[in-house]
């Protein structure tokens, strides 16, 4: 081998490992980037000519040799959004080309990072320090993902509408050691011989207003209950409020065959006004009274549910001298303002309302490949798919062997400074070596010059 082919095999040694001093450099820069995955470096021998009676080494090539599975250090912060993946797997962004709001431009490429460092902006979108927005599913109408498509996660539904009260739920034992009352009528003028017992609750109309509903009881026999139900401010008839009598303990009407209910449940339910109805009456089945209250917006349809026919559960007539109250509830809502959003460890984006409510707006998948470590890096964390990747497998979290998502927490760079340092004196001492070579042929070839002098 020629003097100046040794020369060259050692420029290109000085060359492999200025990128590999690069490399190191550019690792322990980011050593506390969110996200961030470390850059090794894979040295290759590229050979002039080699066999059994002849070496002639040729040069060496600095490959940066990538890390994007190895796992970042996970810790826990105060930001509610931000999330880290336990495990393989990247979240898929996007990039805004223009626009603001509803009107943002994002650029058709589908983006993947690690840096989970996720907040609200002004305009309701998730994104991260590097200001690339997470991308999410959709939530349908029926309460599931749309997986058909990914989607910028935007924040936008800041009210909760009110929803009036549809149904109310009675569990509640009726005193079975009281005495039966003389008489109450159903009709106005009303004037019970008998003080009732019972409960009044708080329902919303349509607007989210609340209203009281009291549920008021008299025994009339040792296995009926008359109960009437008087919603405040309703203007629908009848004005003395809906008369309702329930037996306990006698014959179920669901034959054939003929059935009795055990002692102390519900056997029938009978309206006493025009106004209520009860649905077919089944063992087992749902024992409910449906009535409308108007106040002022129109009808609005009530189902008072008392536990099942036959069964133990909702209303009952059991030993005793009062009247107990296990349950009682109703699934209206008032009006709602946004309190703050989380995201649940399954990938649900959950806004939090001030009435209590939630609403799930979309659920954060995690995109596997084959071979991440040969995504297309970009700036910011962000990777873009390739050919030698594989393609992107969107899958939810923990399923399909992705990791988990860990809420409040971030993924740390996974570079550790003590190996960093040590391939920088690595790389300085290959350096100056090769340097020597340089000397040291640059010498020799000094002394073939001279040997015609």
């Amino acid at each position: 081998m020629s003097l100046l082919g040794s020369m060259t095999t050692a420029i290109s040694g000085l060359t492999a490992q200025a990128r590999a001093l690069g490399h190191v450099s550019d690792n322990v820069a980011n050593s506390q980037t969110v996200g961030f995955k470390r850059v090794d470096t894979n040295f290759t021998s590229w050979l002039t000519r080699s066999n059994l009676r002849l070496h002639m080494p040729g040069s060496v090539e600095a490959r940066p040799a990538y890390t994007n599975t190895v796992q970042g250090t996970v810790e826990q912060t105060e930001n509610p959004l931000a999330m880290a993946i336990a495990g393989q797997g990247f979240f898929s962004v996007a990039q805004a080309r223009g626009g603001e709001g509803a009107d943002v431009l994002f650029d058709e490429r589908q983006f993947f990072t690690r840096a989970g460092d996720f907040s609200m902006d002004r305009d309701g979108y998730m994104v991260n320090g590097s200001r690339y927005y997470l991308e999410g599913w959709q939530i349908t109408q029926s309460g599931e993902p749309d997986r058909t498509r990914l989607d910028p996660i935007r924040i936008s539904d800041l009210v909760y509408n009110p929803v009036p009260t549809g149904r109310i739920d009675l569990a509640a034992n009726l005193p079975a050691n009281v005495q039966p009352v003389a008489t109450v009528p159903v009709a106005a003028p009303w004037a019970p011989a008998e003080d009732p017992v019972g409960s009044v609750l708080q329902i919303f109309d349509a607007l989210g207003n609340q209203r009281q509903v009291a549920l008021d009881w008299w025994r009339l026999d040792d296995d009926t209950w008359r109960l009437r139900i008087t919603p405040e401010g309703d203007t629908a008839p009848p004005a003395a409020g809906r008369f309702v009598d329930i037996d306990f303990g006698g014959t179920i009407a669901a034959g054939p065959p003929i059935l009795t209910a055990p002692p102390g449940t519900i056997s029938a339910v009978t309206p006493l006004n025009a106004t209520s109805t009860v649905p077919p009456v089944i063992a087992g089945e749902q024992a409910e009274v449906a009535f409308a209250v108007d106040y002022g917006f129109g009808n609005q349809d009530v189902a008072l549910r008392l536990g099942g026919f036959g069964v133990p559960t909702g209303l009952t007539m059991y030993s005793g001298t009062e009247y107990s109250v296990r349950d009682l509830s109703q699934d209206g809502v008032p009006l709602g303002a946004y309190s703050g959003v989380t995201v649940r460890e399954n990938g649900d984006v959950a806004v939090n309302y001030d009435n209590g409510q939630t609403r799930i707006v979309a659920r954060v998948p995690v995109v596997a490949f084959n071979d991440p470590d040969r995504l297309q890096r970009l700036d910011g964390q962000a990777f873009l798919r390739t050919v030698e990747s594989g393609e992107a497998r969107v899958t939810d979290a923990s399923t399909n062997g992705v990791g988990k998502l860990v809420t409040g927490s971030l993924e740390r760079s996974n570079v550790d400074i003590a190996a960093e340092f040590s391939k920088l004196i690595l790389a300085q001492r290959a350096y100056t070596s090769n340097t020597r070579i340089v000397t040291a042929a640059d010498e020799m070839l000094q002394d073939t010059i001279n040997m015609k002098r």
